[in-house]
């Protein structure tokens, strides 16, 4: 088995020996891959912070694995997603196979659109992703990780909130305007101030085995239902770097852990399910429970809840990481504004209004995959057995087959800080939409139109005359909220970004003189056929909660 990857050294904290409370703008609260994203994600807008981790090391084992395409865009902004596409296992393909028979069901391609940078989902242990981001931390002015500081008490006032944290060598105190509890399941900071986690456990086992083996199955995730192999409940495929194949194999409620968890038990299902020649090592196993819950509220004053601290669900998805990512995505820049004086504190709740509204949709998606997997009465399974012998033939039943309803990008549509459209635009986009990446030329090198937007409100106009911006435009890149113009040009110039196949134009229903407005985040605000400062001006004011006027000159 895989023992500890890698540690990092404790540092006394500078407080220890100083009378003097230290004071930062944000704390953040655990060090896995949600917590440091956020970190990273406030360094990129400005904020200085702090995160405490109880621990001394990346994870053990590959945990999440399965990074999905919209995670990989935010991933990139924070400077890990070239590294995360480089070293993972990508792939777009899953296939349901069900019963004795060896041909699948059916396939399925998650990546409906193409012409993107990043595929569906990227395979990738979770400790690669955690390393890469503690480098990309290290190169960083504001953000810092503090290794085995365990938060011990916390408490709010009107001016902030005052931690007080535990490590090897004594406790010390630090002051914060806002606390970011990225903390896990088990949050002790949601504990401490007694919050509710409603939801439900869901009574079944699943044994994880990650093995390293020479296969030649493809870079697809296979699902199985109902399996010879491990008859009446189901199993999954997948592959990730380093030839390590992911194993997970359903195993009732009624089981013997000890008895389970025993390597010869183990590599017993293992070649029953794929031979009994197969060489193979082993790199981790596991066997879990899963929950479905949710915190009613993300946002408690100065206090604020991300990831699985706020809302846990099943692995069936892939939407637990990759929704703490998203979340990360949706706070950060809001945040940012709020502590800079540009937007008024009424802002952090449109995080708990979008969040929480995303994080019931992926419990949804999450309870419904459970109860379609492990069906817990003849009904149910009657239901299930019929749906996957349709699916073979007919394309409808396949809507009904739940192997997990995987991750994809939230869309905010029905958000308070949307401007609807007012005329009548196509595309594949609606205000709330996530924008889509497209193929651009800039400067006359090929590149992506999400690296183009993004930190800022952007605005990306199609030109009418070639290559000129609107007038108006560089009254907005003076606003105290400043929006970025991006020139989508007609012809071949090099000074511009240059929409060289369309698709830009046609996911956009970009027509010369079109005008799009984009978050900080990359989701759609408004669109415009024609260019007016002042609605602009009044979309970022409704975007940002502002209650005062802009000025119109």
């Amino acid at each position: 088995m895989r023992g500890v990857r890698q540690t990092y050294p404790f540092v006394k904290p500078t407080e220890l020996d100083s009378p003097e409370r230290a004071r930062a703008p944000v704390i953040i609260v655990g060090a896995g891959p949600v917590g440091m994203a956020m970190g990273l994600d406030l360094d990129r807008h400005g904020i200085r912070n702090i995160i405490l981790d109880d621990d001394n090391k990346v994870s053990i084992g590959s945990r999440a694995i399965c990074w999905s395409k919209r995670v990989l865009e935010i991933m990139d902004r924070l400077g890990c997603g070239e590294r995360m596409l480089a070293k993972g296992v990508q792939w777009n393909l899953g296939k349901v196979f069900f019963g004795d028979e060896k041909e699948p069901v059916y396939g399925f391609n998650i990546l409906e659109q193409e012409d993107q940078q990043f595929p569906g989902f990227v395979n990738l242990q979770q400790y690669y992703v955690e390393e890469y981001l503690i480098d990309e931390i290290d190169r960083s002015a504001l953000t810092g990780i503090r290794w085995e500081n365990e938060v011990v008490a916390v408490e709010q006032t009107d001016a902030g909130v005052t931690v007080t944290i535990g490590t090897p060598q004594g406790e010390y105190k630090l002051d914060c305007d806002y606390l970011i509890a990225a903390d896990g399941s088990n949050s002790p900071v949601r504990k401490m101030l007694g919050f509710e986690f409603d939801g439900e456990t869901f009574q079944d086992h699943f044994l994880i085995a990650d093995i390293k083996m020479k296969a030649g199955f493809p870079t697809e995730r296979w699902f199985w239902f109902d399996p010879p192999f491990n008859r009446g409940q189901s199993a999954l495929l997948h592959k990730q770097p380093d030839d390590v194949w992911r194993l997970d194999f359903q195993l009732g409620w009624d089981i013997d852990r000890e008895e389970e968890l025993k390597l010869e038990n183990i590599s017993r299902r293992i070649r029953a399910m794929l031979g009994e020649s197969l060489e193979f090592e082993f790199e981790w196993a596991s066997i879990y429970t899963f929950q479905c819950r949710q915190m009613d509220r993300f946002v408690h004053d100065r206090i604020i809840f991300i990831g699985d601290a706020a809302h846990l669900v099943s692995p069936f998805g892939a939407r637990g990481a990759n929704g703490g990512l998203q979340d990360v995505d949706n706070l950060g820049w809001k945040l940012a504004l709020v502590l800079n004086d540009n937007a008024p504190v009424g802002l952090l709740e449109s995080y708990n209004n979008e969040r929480v509204i995303a994080a019931r949709e992926n419990v949804l998606n999450s309870t419904r995959a459970t109860d379609f997997i492990t069906p817990k009465s003849t009904t149910s399974r009657i239901f299930r057995d019929s749906a996957l012998e349709l699916a073979r033939e007919f394309e409808f039943a396949r809507r009904f087959v739940n192997s997990g309803r995987l991750s994809v990008a939230c869309v905010l549509d029905q958000s308070e800080l949307n401007v609807m459209d007012s005329d009548d635009f196509g595309g594949d986009l609606v205000p709330g939409s996530p924008a889509l990446d497209a193929p651009v030329t800039i400067n006359g090198e090929e590149s992506w139109f999400l690296k183009t937007i993004g930190k800022q409100f952007t605005g990306v106009y199609f030109a009418t005359d070639g290559t000129q911006a609107p007038d108006g435009a560089a009254k907005l890149e003076a606003d105290a909220i400043p929006v970025k113009t991006i020139v989508v040009a007609t012809g071949d110039e090099t000074e511009t970004l240059v929409d060289h196949k369309g698709i830009l134009e046609k996911r956009l229903d970009g027509e010369p003189g079109t005008y799009c407005l984009f978050r900080p985040d990359q989701h759609l605000v408004a669109r415009w056929r024609d260019f007016d400062l002042q609605a602009v001006r009044s979309a970022v004011a409704e975007a940002t909660m502002h209650t005062h006027t802009t000025d119109t000159t």
